[in-house]
Parts: structure tokens; C-alpha cells; sequence
């Protein structure tokens, strides 16, 4: 199969990540922090390595800062509900996933406030918008580092200016960019960055993570076993034990740990390079061929790896399962989770048929798909 969803997750994942998931599981498949015996010993160095190494990646100072969840919809919950309360306000825009916009909308039922800043139809942000949402109230901006629809790529700089001059927390969902895009929390103003572990990181599913800046109020949401403080029957307040409560996922931590050592190796600035070049060249083949429609920046400088289109008025969905079933090519159609964001580029009825390019796929990948969509939209004319 030619896989090109990897804006959903990336596939395959190198080697080593694999290897480091089977390798934990095969040899040191305990509990970690729970036992002093050696393999819960080895288990908990498995985890800490992880936060080291996650914390360099994004210029973080203290890795126990890092907080391990199960994805970026549990991460962007944690601190979406753990920092706003009656009476505060939230700015966020248009382009958002769901997993941001439904746990803002959730808390309007307590009394907090939202404003969502309305992207122009290629789905980009004017900082200056952000700036005029702000009320007296407002304590957290959040905002996508790049569309999961038509990749495009927000001013997080410059909002992070704002937000640190008007003295508002910057929550940055980066799920589509982590691992292609340079991150730096100190240099970006970023007070919570939350991202996926399964997508440009390279690791496995099940994994998440969400930095919470020094001396950060977070409210947790659940409590339960740390390994620390047992004989009390209150949540420990220490960090990462406040919101790491239960067993974690050592062998994905680990494998997680592998895909962020992979790009250190290859280098971001080769990944991004080469995802900007698919790009640039699928969007410049689709551009010949009249039936389709590309929806977004259209400039690979602009955007990430991700594309979405629609071929005149087709059903998105039964073009994706033609491209499936036929052509042996994996897409992801309908509205991917993120309606308002389609309502912003105009396709919330349509939904669109996404591309998305990882670090594996090849020049001839991208050929395939244009040759398929070449051939559907000759087929509509017969």
C-alpha cells in the first residue's frame, strides 16, 4: 500500500522504534517507581531517559516538567480543564481540531468565556485578531501550530509575543509539527505545548505529551497510584506525579524515545526538507489537472505535508475508498475532526480527501497518487 495518512499517524515507523518497544516489553516489562527490584529499576530509567530526551528536543530546562499522556486529545484536556475556571476566558481560532474546541465549549457550562478568531478561507491567523480578542479575563490562548486540514502553519511566534506581554498563558496544540518543525518553548513563549507521540515523533500510538511550564497552576483530573507518597490518601502535588497517575506505557515511552532520537540523528532540518519537497511537487501536479480543487496556503513554505482537495463536487469519502480499493493509496476524507475548520476553507458539507507525507514516503509515492487522480477524473468524464 501507498500510505499517505500520516498527518493521522505516521507509517512506518523507523527500526529502532520498533525494536525499543519489543526490547522493553522482552526485558524489562515491569512496573516503574513501584518496586525497587531491578527491572522496575531498569523501567523507570526507560521513563526518565524519555523525559531527558523530549526535554533537549524542545529547550526544555526540567524534564520532570513533561508530563506522559495517552495522546494530544488527553494532553490538550489536561490543560485546557486544568487551568481554566469560572469567570476566566479562552481565545482559540477557527482552524482547531475538536480536541481543543469541545473541551472549550464543554467549560462555557461552568462560566468560562471563549472567543474563536475567525482564519481567512486558506485557514491563516492574523495575529493582530488575537490581540483584539483580549479582554481583562482572558488567561489562555489556544491555538494549533499547524491545521490537520490544510497544514497551514500558525504565528506562533508572534502570538507568543502577545501573550507574554499581556501576561496570558500560550497553549500550542502541535501535534501535526512536532518532529518536522523546530519547537523551542523558551524562544516560541509557549507556557503549555501539547503534542502526539504517533505522529511526526515517530513513535507508537498510545502515547502523548504535554510540557507545563514552571510554576503553572494545572489542575489534575484524576488521582490514583504514583508510587509516591502512598501513605497518603491525597493526590501527591509533586510534578510529573500529579497527572501520571496509574500504570504508564514504558514500552511506548520508550518507543517514543527511539522516534525523537531518530530525528536528532537524521536531523529535523532534513525531514522538513524533504516533507516540504513532496509537497511542493504534488501540489504543483495537482495545479494541472482541472477538476481538482486544493484547499489551503498551496505553498509547501507555508504549510505542512498535508493537503486536502476534492475533485469538482464528488462525495470525498467515495473518492478516498476509490483510491483505497483501486489504486491501493491511503487517505483520509470527511472532516477530520476539526467542522469549523472546514466551515473557514468552505467544505463543511463536501469534507475534502487529505494527503499527508511523512519522512518514508518517496517522489514516487506522490507520482502514484497523481497518476490515480488522474485516472478517477478521466473516468468522470466518460
Amino acid at each position: 500500500m501507498t500510505y499517505l495518512d500520516n498527518a493521522a499517524t505516521t507509517y512506518p515507523k523507523p527500526e529502532v522504534v520498533y525494536e525499543a518497544v519489543l526490547n522493553t516489553m522482552k526485558n524489562h516489562g515491569a512496573n516503574p517507581g513501584r518496586s525497587g527490584h531491578k527491572l522496575a529499576l531498569e523501567a523507570g530509567r526507560t521513563i526518565f531517559k524519555g523525559r531527558e530526551v523530549i526535554a533537549k528536543f524542545f529547550n526544555i530546562e526540567d524534564p520532570m516538567q513533561i508530563i506522559f499522556t495517552s495522546n494530544a486529545t488527553d494532553a490538550l484536556n489536561l490543560a485546557i480543564k486544568g487551568i481554566l475556571k469560572k469567570g476566566d476566558h479562552v481565545i482559540t481560532t477557527s482552524m482547531e481540531h475538536n480536541s481543543v474546541l469541545r473541551p472549550i465549549k464543554s467549560l462555557e457550562k461552568i462560566g468560562v468565556e471563549n472567543t474563536i478568531i475567525q482564519c481567512n478561507h486558506q485557514g491563516i491567523l492574523s495575529p493582530e485578531d488575537i490581540r483584539k480578542a483580549i479582554k481583562e479575563n482572558t488567561k489562555l490562548i489556544a491555538v494549533t501550530h499547524a491545521s490537520n486540514i490544510t497544514g497551514t502553519i500558525m504565528p506562533i511566534e508572534e502570538i507568543g509575543i502577545i501573550a507574554r506581554e499581556k501576561k496570558i498563558f500560550l497553549l500550542v496544540d502541535a501535534a501535526q509539527t512536532a518532529g518536522v518543525y523546530d519547537i523551542d518553548v523558551k524562544r516560541m513563549n509557549i507556557d503549555l505545548l501539547a503534542t502526539a507521540g504517533h505522529k511526526g515523533l515517530l513513535g507508537p500510538q498510545g502515547t502523548g505529551i504535554l510540557y507545563i511550564k514552571e510554576d503553572i497552576e494545572v489542575m489534575h483530573y484524576k488521582e490514583g497510584g504514583t508510587g509516591s507518597k502512598s501513605q497518603e490518601l491525597t493526590q501527591p502535588l509533586m510534578l510529573p506525579d500529579r497527572y501520571e497517575s496509574g500504570t504508564p506505557n514504558t514500552p511506548g515511552i520508550a518507543g517514543l524515545t527511539a522516534g525523537i532520537e531518530f530525528i536528532l540523528q537524521e536531523g529535523i532540518d532534513k525531514i522538513r526538507r524533504h516533507e516540504e519537497s513532496l509537497t511542493e511537487y504534488f501540489i504543483e501536479e495537482l495545479k494541472k489537472i482541472d477538476k481538482i480543487k486544493i484547499y489551503g496556503p498551496q505553498d509547501a513554505t507555508k504549510q505542512g505535508a498535508v493537503v486536502s482537495i476534492n475533485i469538482e463536487e464528488e462525495d470525498s469519502s467515495e473518492m478516498a475508498y476509490i483510491l483505497d480499493s483501486v489504486f491501493d493509496i491511503a487517505t483520509r476524507p470527511g472532516l477530520h475532526c476539526a467542522p469549523m475548520a472546514h466551515k473557514t476553507i468552505g467544505t463543511f458539507e463536501q469534507g475534502t480527501v487529505r494527503f499527508s507525507f511523512g519522512y518514508f514516503n518517496t517522489k514516487e509515492d506522490v507520482e502514484k497518487a497523481i497518476e490515480a487522480l488522474k485516472t478517477i477524473c478521466e473516468e468522470l468524464d466518460q
